[in-house]
């Protein structure tokens, strides 16, 4: 009778039957079965002993790194049930940390990357397995002790390419990873950023499990080492402009054999998908942020105006904090230049686990990749390390933990994917956990994404944050089976 009476063309003015259809909507979703009801309200009691948990973990990982503001957001099955900011985006201007902060988030921009090809190589535009010269020919040919080597897309993406990180001493490289294969490497002998605190900023210490997860704070030493390339300061008119940093250079060893972390593959890696494309790299990937609906994601640029931007620190040789060093970015957006939100973080988590998951469901529409595609960007690559955790290994733009439990009633090892960042003045994390119940995949009404995002961003250089990640991970997913 409602609906009729509502009607348009019965002469109520649009505005009533906005309201009352929003009425009618709020009517049906405020009176759920009283199965349903009691569920919702378990639920609610629970996600609230887990947040408590979870802010009183993150308030004790910036008061040891030393922070001045922290971003958190946490998905449960689609849901955002958790987004809450700690400490100042702004010291300087006493600006609060939100959920709005826009935040450089380093190192996931290769996963935003990851993506983007994988959409082109559904599409039928982009061959994983071509040599790279067939869609960048301004990058040569290689060789490797006298033999022609090829590097391809998929090497690429899992790091397995030999082209160098930020380090331009490429023998000084080889010995450090012929030390590190023979299990003789120090924290010491590690000189990059990557190697020396890892991708997020972990020390040796805490990779041993000898001391409380903590911040990787640089030493007077440690800044001096810092490699150079890290600070560019320089403004690249395009992605093939960013080539000539290191497309002349030596591989470190032949593709395919070893596994070094190199962001300079990455920015190789955006020219093909420019090239493959037939767009700018960056225009290309605003569009995808477009689709995917990210409101708030950007390549980082100095001049734009960009709503609640925050500001980014480091600490001085006195322990004092301060600003971090200016940096341009465009050499380096495929691999570690867009800004983005916790928000935009979780959306994009959320449609990467639907699509992961859209095969057992039916009546749905489908993922933005089909789920062979996401399955493929998560399996874990051979010859590769996940530095975040040394229970996985990287895959294409993610690093993957399996599912494993050797004992019974011994450690239990999640399945989750997730990627890390470090940049000049700030980390993040990104964290996926997918619904691993066996039952409920046996059912063909579930309803996709299943599972736990977390996501965690900081306006402080080198400070490791995935174990913090996955204990918060742990604790909603805790939350929602009780």
């Amino acid at each position: 009778m409602l609906s009729r009476l509502l009607r348009p063309g019965r002469g109520f003015p649009r505005v009533l039957l906005g309201l009352g259809l929003a009425v009618a909507a709020a009517s049906v979703s405020e009176s759920p079965g009283e199965e349903d009801g009691q569920r919702k309200r378990k639920s609610r009691a629970a996600y609230g002993t887990a947040i408590d948990r979870s802010r009183e973990l993150l308030r004790r990982v910036k008061d040891e790194v030393g922070s001045p503001g922290i971003v958190v957001g946490v998905s449960v099955d689609g849901e955002t049930v958790w987004t809450e900011g700690l400490g100042f985006a702004d010291v300087e201007n006493r600006i609060p940390c939100s959920a709005d902060s826009v935040m450089r988030v380093a190192s996931i921009s290769k996963s935003f990357t990851m993506t983007a090809v994988a959409k082109l190589w559904e599409e039928g535009r982009l061959d994983l397995d071509a040599p790279v010269q067939k869609y960048v020919p301004e990058f040569p040919e290689k060789e490797f002790d006298g033999e022609k080597v090829s590097i391809t897309t998929r090497l690429l993406a899992s790091h397995l390419s030999g082209i160098r990180h930020y380090d331009k001493d490429i023998q000084k490289i080889r010995k450090r990873t012929a030390k590190k294969n023979s299990k003789a490497v120090t924290s010491s002998e590690s000189s990059t950023e990557k190697e020396r605190c890892d991708n997020t900023g972990r020390s040796k210490a805490e990779e041993q499990g000898k001391t409380k997860e903590a911040g990787c704070r640089k030493s007077k030493k440690a800044i001096a080492l810092d490699p150079e390339e890290f600070y560019i300061k320089d403004k690249f008119d395009s992605v093939i402009d960013s080539l000539e940093l290191f497309k002349n250079d030596p591989l470190v060893f032949k593709p395919g054999t070893q596994f070094l972390y190199s962001t300079h593959a990455w920015t190789l890696l955006s020219a093909v998908v420019e090239r493959a494309s037939g767009k700018k790299f960056v225009d290309y990937m605003m569009q995808m942020f477009r689709d995917l609906g990210m409101k708030n994601t950007v390549a980082e640029e100095h001049e734009p105006i960009i709503y609640n931007r925050a500001r980014f620190y480091i600490f001085s040789d006195k322990k004092r904090l301060k600003n971090s060093p200016y940096v341009d970015n465009s050499y380096k957006w495929a691999g570690g230049g867009f800004l983005s939100t916790v928000s935009d973080l979780l959306t994009f988590g959320n449609v990467l686990l639907y699509s992961y998951q859209a095969q057992n469901t039916t009546g749905s529409l489908p993922g933005y990749l089909k789920p062979g595609t996401i399955g493929m960007l998560w399996k874990q690559v051979p010859n590769t390390e996940m530095s975040w955790d040394k229970d996985g290994k990287y895959a294409m733009g993610w690093g993957t933990v399996d599912r494993k439990q050797d004992y019974g009633q011994c450690k239990l090892q999640k399945h989750y994917i997730s990627h890390t960042g470090g940049a000049v003045g700030a980390s993040s994390v990104l964290l996926i956990m997918p619904e691993d119940d066996p039952r409920l995949w046996d059912s063909q009404t579930m309803i996709p994404p299943r599972g736990i995002v977390v996501t965690i961003i900081v306006n402080m250089q080198q400070t490791g944050l995935n174990a913090t990640a996955l204990k918060i991970a742990l604790e909603f997913e805790k939350a929602k089976l009780d």
